[in-house]
């Protein structure tokens, strides 16, 4: 996003991150009352917008969802280039299925309650689990957060529950739930004692993929700038863009089939 909306490209951007919705809110609201052409949201949360987006359209600002979808009237907003969080945890799930272990005993470290990445991660699993009968040893939300995962994860082994499986939905919490295997002596990746599985994709977490101290990592697709700007230079040129959802086409990577080509194109 700061690579693509910058003066030389003729943008004028300001930029606001946050990971809870309330402080995602005020920042949105001070842009509308900024008077920005156009505000581009990727809400921490689906719910709450309805104002938001309705003070936007007032104003006559333009709103561009990306990256995560909320819950809020198509009416609202012009365009939403968003992942589909549901087959992301779909295709997670069935990768673990593929891997026929004689028993699934999970610990599950979730994202921010109620954004749509968790609930599409989340939601895969407790469909397996109520499917298939998948023994969910841990449930439980690290808020994105690697220390707070580390220590979920070592509350587990403190207790002696048997697992074999962390299902992170993220790649700093599956970095945290490795740092409580490694501290316990806990084997981990291809072949040992716990399969290690991550979304998002950073180049970080790919080269332990490709080191094999990770199992599987899940893309999240960040690269829609250029469609943004597409849709931008779109509606400036007197049209509305052609497709009002445009979900970004993502994948899975496996630890036993990644290569380094791959990290290098979809690392982040």
């Amino acid at each position: 996003m700061k690579e693509m909306f910058t003066e030389e490209n003729g943008y004028e951007a300001s930029f606001a991150y946050s990971l809870k919705n309330d402080e995602q809110i005020t920042a949105a609201q001070k842009f509308i009352q900024d008077g920005v052409d156009y505000l581009l949201l990727s809400a921490a949360d689906t719910a709450g917008w309805d104002t938001v987006l309705q003070d936007a359209q007032d104003a006559g600002i333009r709103v561009i969802l990306f990256d995560r979808t909320i819950d809020a009237s198509e009416d609202l907003y012009e365009a939403s280039i968003v992942s589909d969080m549901a087959k992301e945890g779909e295709t997670a799930v069935e990768w673990l299925k593929g891997q026929n272990l004689s028993e699934y005993n999970i610990i599950h470290l979730q994202g921010v309650m109620g954004s749509a990445a968790q609930q599409g991660r989340s939601g895969a699993v407790d469909a397996a689990v109520a499917s298939d009968g998948w023994n969910i040893v841990e449930q439980q939300t690290a808020e994105w957060n690697a220390e707070k995962a580390q220590q979920i994860v070592q509350s587990v082994i403190d207790r002696g529950d048997k697992f074999n499986v962390i299902y992170a939905e993220n790649d700093d919490m599956a970095k945290g739930a490795v740092a409580a295997l490694d501290a316990a002596g806990i084997s981990h990746g291809v072949g040992k004692d716990v399969i290690i599985m991550g979304f998002d994709c950073n180049k970080w977490a790919l080269e332990e993929l490709l080191a094999q101290n990770w199992n599987y990592d899940g893309q999240c697709n960040p690269f829609q700038a250029s469609y943004i700007d597409d849709i931008i230079k779109t509606i400036e040129g007197g049209s509305e863009p052609a497709e009002k959802t445009v979900i970004m086409d993502e994948k899975g990577f496996d630890a036993t089939t990644i290569t380094q080509e791959d990290v290098d194109a979809y690392g982040i």
